[in-house]
């Protein structure tokens, strides 16, 4: 017998396991989650976007439009922040971040100066807007590589029945 051959990449894996993060956001609009990769492919942080620890996410707005102070954004720590933040303690510099969608420029500050220095992710959705172009200025000079991630699979089905294992 020979080992199996319909595994998934490592770029499938991780951007699988940034997705499957994202389903912890309890943003009803956006939900976005980030995984960071070591140079030895080990999982070394995660995050998804949400509220800082200690802040009841039932207490603070959700909308994306209205006043700057009863929305979302004044509040939210976005999918790659978080990502970095929760590292396992580590220094990153080196690493690669997976995120569902191409990081503000708020959070490619943070992947900069955290020396991440490649960001895979699979939407740009975003693109040509202010704070998109900002971000891909400040990516581009300071060297960090941006790519799409590119996969064989359209979609991976995750089963929790006992039996499917």
């Amino acid at each position: 017998m020979s080992k199996r051959s319909n595994y998934i990449s490592w770029d499938e894996y991780f951007m699988g396991v940034a997705l499957l993060s994202a389903k912890r956001s309890k943003d009803p609009s956006t939900q976005v989650g980030a995984c960071i990769v070591n140079a030895k492919n080990k999982i070394v942080g995660a995050g998804y976007n949400g509220l800082p620890a200690g802040c009841n996410d039932d207490e603070f707005p959700w909308e994306k439009q209205g006043e700057f102070l009863h929305t979302k954004y004044p509040y939210v720590c976005h999918a790659e922040l978080n990502a970095i933040l929760n590292n396992i303690g580590m220094d990153l510099h080196g690493c690669r971040i997976y995120t569902a969608l191409f990081p503000c420029n708020e959070c490619s500050k943070a992947i900069i100066q955290s020396g991440i220095t490649e960001v895979i992710y699979l939407s740009d959705k975003y693109a040509g807007t202010d704070v998109f172009t900002a971000s891909k200025r400040m990516l581009d000079t300071a060297g960090v590589v941006c790519r799409k991630v590119e996969t064989a699979i359209g979609s991976i089905q995750l089963s929790f029945n006992a039996t499917d294992v």
